[in-house]
C-alpha cells in the first residue's frame, strides 16, 4: 500500500488519530536500561508494542539517534514496526531541506536506507527540493507548513499577496501543496496545535490532504480545538502527535504500560471531537 492507504486504513482500523512522536531521551529511561548499548532500541520497541493498536502512526525524530550514534538502532525500530505492526506507517521527522543530487540522497536515506513510510521536508528552497521525494511514488512527504514553535511567525505569517491582496507565506506554502505541486497525492503539511485558527486555515486551503499535527501534550496545544479545526468531513484527515507526554508517562520499569495508559487517555480524548 502507498502511505495514504496505509494512513486511511490505520485511522479506521483502530479508530485513532493519535501519532506517537519517538523522541527517545537516554536520560529520561528508566534506570534498569541506562548504560546498555541497545537501550534506545529497547525502550522505543517496547513502547511500540504497548500502543501500536491505539495509533494511526509513529514518528521516530532522526536527531534523537543520530546525536547518539544510533542510526542503526533508528533502521531496525523501523523494521520491528513494520514486522510486528504491518499497516502502522512510520513518518521519519528529518526535515530535510535541499535540491538536486542532495535531495536525491536525503530521499536515499530516508526511503532507502530507513525503509521510512514518509517523511518531513522543508520546502524552503521551492519546488525542486521537493520533487526528488516525490519520485517514490508509494510515499508520502510532509512539508513544514505552520509550525508549533513561537519563533515560526517571523517567516510563515510574512505577507507575500500581491498588489491588493494578503496572503501568509504559510498559505502559499499550502496552496502550493494542496494543488500544483502535489500532482501524485503523496503531499502531506505540518500544521502545529498552538495555532488552531491556521490549522482551520490550512485545512480550507488543502481539502482532505493529511495534516500532521504537533504541539499537543507537552507543548500545551488544545486537544478540541485542534480536532474541530481540522478534521475532515469524515472525521479523519489528521495525525496529531503527542511524544514526551506519552513516551515518559512511566519512570520505572513499567514505563511501556504507563505509556499505553496515557496513548489510550489521547486517543480518547481526540475521538470524543470527532
Amino acid at each position: 500500500m502507498t502511505f495514504t492507504q496505509m494512513l486511511a486504513a490505520a485511522w479506521q482500523k483502530n479508530n485513532s488519530l493519535l501519532c506517537v512522536g519517538l523522541d527517545p531521551d537516554p536520560a529520561k529511561f528508566p534506570a534498569h536500561l541506562k548504560g546498555r548499548d541497545d537501550a534506545i532500541l529497547e525502550f522505543c520497541t517496547a513502547i511500540v508494542d504497548a500502543t501500536a493498536d491505539l495509533v494511526c502512526a509513529f514518528k521516530p525524530q532522526i536527531a534523537y539517534f543520530a546525536a547518539r550514534r544510533a542510526e542503526d538502532q533508528l533502521e531496525a525500530l523501523i523494521a520491528h514496526i513494520h514486522a510486528k505492526h504491518p499497516g502502522i506507517p512510520v513518518i521519519l521527522d528529518a526535515k530535510r531541506g535541499d535540491i538536486g543530487s542532495t535531495a536525491e540522497q536525503y530521499a536515499v536515506e530516508a526511503f532507502g536506507r530507513f525503509q521510512a513510510d514518509a517523511v518531513t521536508v522543508n520546502p524552503y528552497m521551492g519546488r525542486d527540493s521537493v520533487e526528488p521525494w516525490l519520485a517514490y511514488p508509494d510515499k508520502g512527504v510532509i512539508l513544514l507548513c505552520r509550525t508549533s514553535n513561537p519563533g515560526g511567525s517571523d517567516l510563515q505569517f510574512l505577507d507575500v499577496g500581491g498588489p491588493g491582496t494578503q496572503e501568509r507565506l504559510y498559505e502559499r506554502v499550502a496552496r502550493l501543496a494542496g494543488g500544483e505541486w502535489n500532482t501524485t497525492g503523496q503531499i502531506g503539511l505540518v500544521v502545529g496545535a498552538t495555532f488552531p485558527a491556521e490549522i482551520a486555515r490550512v485545512r480550507a486551503l488543502v481539502g482532505d490532504v493529511p495534516l500532521l499535527v504537533p504541539g499537543i501534550g507537552a507543548q500545551g496545544g488544545d486537544i478540541e480545538a485542534t480536532v474541530q479545526a481540522g478534521r475532515t468531513a469524515d472525521g479523519t484527515g489528521l495525525m496529531i502527535n503527542s511524544s514526551r507526554a506519552i513516551l515518559y508517562a512511566g519512570k520505572d520499569e513499567n514505563y511501556a504500560a504507563a505509556a499505553r495508559q496515557a496513548a489510550l487517555e489521547t486517543r480518547d480524548a481526540i475521538n470524543r471531537y470527532r
